[in-house]
């Protein structure tokens, strides 16, 4: 059967399967989901029914209803008539239309006035103007990245479009092979922590985890694109854990060299990826190298992304479907669920995961529908990798900012913008509110401010605690004013020579931007504090430092160099870690539903990729494995 029987196939069955008296008009695969153009106008009967549920279930495939297109309101109508029903009380601070799916996108300080009493305001929206509508919440912080993103996508709708149409037709094309023949091929990240990406490939598909880049090793900085195995002509599909560079900073490189199909993510880790490649580039014209992909390549990447929701079932390829979950690692991260075949595979990917509640975020999920293998990670996978509890994390943290405040020092505190930066601003904003530390000037520095914009954009994926707070509480410890943010090379110099402070400041593993510069500065001052509170990875300016090393070369702006020596006091408190320890690591393996028939462990040094590999394989008794990188090995 050919690809466009098999589509006409597909179109036959979503007909014979509604009921007789909705009148299709057309339909069409945009992306993952076949949209089916209709030109009833009882939405709200078909909605309220299980005629969707059913249709779904049927055809084992995502169908979504798009109503009336012709009869939709201009938008300078649909908005007027929006402001005008829900009136200035709602607070209305942006309307948006997504004309590839027919959304009016409502951004509101109070979206409960948008909604109305049972929903009727929304009812009447869609009634009148034959916009769908759907409301959000205005972010208390603005986004640049958000921003731009949107601006672009609303200029690019009809390219967007057509990528969707494109995809579509490449996911639902007929399945030509009955064996699987699942294999899985290591092109980065296996026995080492940088550059993580997985080839997944059965007989029909080919399916890439992550595009990462290794930020502490100039020598083998990107994936293993060269092994045979790989062709970026026959890739399907990307899907991105989450949004540290490691994970997706070398996904735009691909589109610079001709892929065309999509990246499957969550919305905010497409906003963080964003955010960090650009910012990427940027560092490495600023450094005089050569950056491996351009603005216009992230560009390109953004409109071939499709956002995807925790818990909703896509298919991704002919054969395969995915379904991603709660990871607890950073806004938005992902655990990857692959369903392989009718039935026949599943397979689980970790990317980087954190089995414990955070301040941040909830803890990793558990629950999966079918789990035949696991690829797990295994950062802190050591017998000695025992990381101290938040209470006693917190504890110390509070002690080593009193004693080092109470003497007259600075505390330089390197972070990733995302994920570390916020959970120490909501342990600081606590520890000041309260008394616990001396209220003194807490700057933020690097990425920080925008990142945390973006996590505002993105209540839903915070911590309950957290989301209760902040939606009804009214206390957003990310709107403090004990924070100030620096923006300018002058604004650098006069924390540097003012009085006792707190600095969170990018790159979290010291390989450059401001707490490079900062640290030049405070360093041989015997009164100051560095506190690293996140993974280095081996190669970093950071990790040198954790293994002893005391002084290091600085360039300066004109490219001369001077030896720095460290008298600052040095410490490690990783116990504010986005990633499991080992006996977390245990303890969601033991949890875990159902149970994997095989682990394989990746995201780690050697030695911890293979002590948690046997460690698995004695006390759980489940077949292991630790690839290396260009390992291929067969799942099924």
């Amino acid at each position: 059967m050919s690809s466009e029987q098999e589509l006409e196939r597909i179109k036959n069955d979503i007909i014979q399967n509604l009921p007789p008296d909705i009148q299709v008009q057309k339909i069409e695969f945009e992306g993952p989901e076949i949209a089916v153009y209709s030109e009833n106008s009882n939405l709200d009967v078909v909605e309220s029914s299980d005629i969707l549920k059913d249709l779904a279930k049927t055809m084992r495939k995502r169908v979504v209803f798009r109503w009336n297109v012709e009869k939709r309101k201009e938008p300078s109508e649909t908005e007027e008539y929006i402001r005008n029903l829900v009136g200035e009380e709602a607070e209305i601070s942006d309307i948006e239309f997504d004309h590839t799916r027919g959304e009016v996108i409502i951004e509101s300080g109070k979206p409960g006035l948008v909604i109305g009493k049972k929903g009727v305001n929304l009812k009447e929206i869609r009634a009148n103007t034959f916009w769908q509508p759907k409301t959000i919440r205005t972010p208390p912080l603005t986004s640049k990245t958000i921003g731009l993103i949107r601006g672009m996508l609303t200029r690019e709708r009809q390219s967007q479009k057509d990528i969707l149409l494109k995809i579509g037709k490449r996911i639902h094309r007929p399945i030509l092979f009955k064996d699987l023949d699942i294999r899985l091929t290591a092109l980065g990240g296996f026995r080492e922590v940088g550059r993580s990406c997985i080839l997944m490939q059965t007989r029909d598909s080919n399916i890439l985890l992550d595009v990462g880049l290794n930020v502490g090793n100039n020598n083998d900085k990107f994936p293993f694109f060269d092994v045979p195995e790989f062709s970026i002509r026959d890739l399907d599909a990307i899907i991105i854990s989450h949004a540290h560079l490691d994970h997706c900073g070398m996904v735009p490189f691909l589109y610079k060299y001709g892929y065309r199909g999509p990246v499957y993510c969550t919305l905010p880790t497409r906003n963080l990826s964003t955010m960090l490649q650009l910012d990427f580039v940027q560092i490495c014209e600023k450094e005089g190298i050569p950056p491996p992909y351009s603005r216009r390549d992230v560009k390109t990447t953004v409109l071939h992304t499709v956002p995807l929701s925790w818990g909703k079932v896509t298919d991704i390829a002919p054969d395969i479907k995915l379904t991603l979950h709660n990871s607890g690692h950073i806004l938005g991260s992902s655990i990857i669920h692959l369903h392989f075949g009718k039935g026949g595979y599943n397979f689980i990917y970790t990317g980087d995961f954190k089995y414990q509640k955070t301040r941040l975020l909830e803890k990793a999920a558990v629950k999966f529908p079918r789990v035949e293998a696991l690829l797990l990670e295994a950062t802190y996978g050591g017998p000695q990798d025992r990381i101290p509890s938040r209470q006693d994390s917190e504890r110390e943290l509070r002690q080593i900012l009193n004693s080092t405040l109470k003497r007259g020092g600075k505390v330089l505190i390197p972070v990733l913008a995302v994920g570390r930066a916020q959970e120490l601003i909501i342990i600081l904003e606590e520890f000041i509110s309260k008394g616990l530390i001396d209220r003194v000037p807490v700057f933020l520095d690097g990425l920080i401010a925008e990142a945390t914009a973006v996590h505002t954009a993105h209540p839903d994926f915070l911590s309950s605690d957290l989301r209760e707070k902040i939606l009804h509480q009214g206390k957003n410890p990310f709107l403090s004013e004990f924070f100030t943010t620096i923006s300018t090379p002058d604004e650098r110099l006069d924390v540097i020579t003012g009085g006792p402070c707190i600095i969170l400041a990018t790159s979290g593993m010291l390989i450059g931007g401001p707490s490079v510069q900062y640290l030049r500065s405070l360093a041989e001052d015997k009164n100051n504090s560095l506190i690293f509170v996140s993974y280095q990875v081996n190669g970093t300016l950071g990790s040198r430092i954790q293994k002893g090393f005391r002084e290091f070369q600085y360039v300066d702006a004109k490219g001369r160099t001077q030896l720095v020596k460290l008298n600052i006091n040095v410490f490690i408190l990783e116990g504010f870690s986005g990633h499991s320890s080992r006996s977390q690591i245990s303890q969601f393996l033991r949890r875990i539903q159902p149970r994997p028939k095989v682990v394989i462990t990746n995201h780690g040094e050697e030695s911890k990729c293979v002590s948690l590999s046997t460690m698995i394989h004695k006390k759980l008794r489940k077949a292991t494995k630790s690839p290396k990188n260009r390992e291929t090995i067969l799942l099924k």
